[in-house]
């Protein structure tokens, strides 16, 4: 009788997950041509602001200077809850080399939603409520997770579609780091802070 329970309870949970899976590839769909498409890798990440879970504004070029890991994710996103402790690791590892990951939630939920179940994942990176907008300039977003990978000069050095193993995503990081902006040393880059602000499985 409680297999029976567990089975029944683990196909409404995969059903929830293909209706939502459903309505937001049917959201990307209809939106407009997509900006960044194809090999990104070189081109300048599309700027872009969005509001934190505490309702703070925050752009991307807020953080020129750093690299930049933003993450596309959801909360019905099974791969997503895979990968994220692996950038809590990561923010940890490198965030005093010059590391920011920015995660881009892509829910229909409200923020105390998403913000909760942030929390209860450990995240310790910013988390910000995405739009259509910013999903277009990025390539019409269509699978979650998708991540780019943005050097210290705004510039894309990667992009990873589904799960990718940890290894992969942390030569990526590696990548992003290793480039210093022009005009810039290394200690200039390293440890300061963001300007204004507080704290399918393949690759392009």
């Amino acid at each position: 009788m409680k297999r029976n329970a567990l089975v029944f309870a683990s196909l409404l949970i995969a059903i929830a997950a293909m209706l939502a899976t459903g309505k937001y590839l049917d959201r990307v769909h209809r939106r407009a041509t997509a900006k960044l498409v194809g090999d990104v890798r070189g081109i300048a990440a599309p700027n872009f602001e969005l509001t934190t879970l505490d309702g703070q504004r925050v752009r991307l070029s807020d953080y020129r200077g750093k690299a930049v890991l933003l993450n596309f994710w959801a909360t019905w996103c099974s791969p997503c809850k895979v990968e994220m402790p692996w950038f809590v690791e990561l923010q940890k590892k490198y965030g005093n080399d010059g590391l920011v990951i920015l995660g881009v939630a892509m829910d229909d939920s409200d923020a105390p939603k998403i913000a909760q179940f942030a929390s209860e994942m450990g995240v310790n990176y910013p988390v910000l409520l995405g739009t259509d907008k910013v999903s277009e300039e990025y390539g019409n977003v269509e699978f979650l997770p998708t991540s780019f990978y943005i050097n210290r000069e705004g510039k894309i050095v990667g992009k990873g579609t589904g799960l990718l193993g940890r290894s992969e995503i942390e030569d990526n990081v590696r990548k992003a780091l290793a480039s210093p902006v022009a005009g810039m040393n290394n200690a200039q880059t390293s440890p300061a802070g963001p300007r204004r602000v507080k704290a399918q499985t393949t690759a392009q």
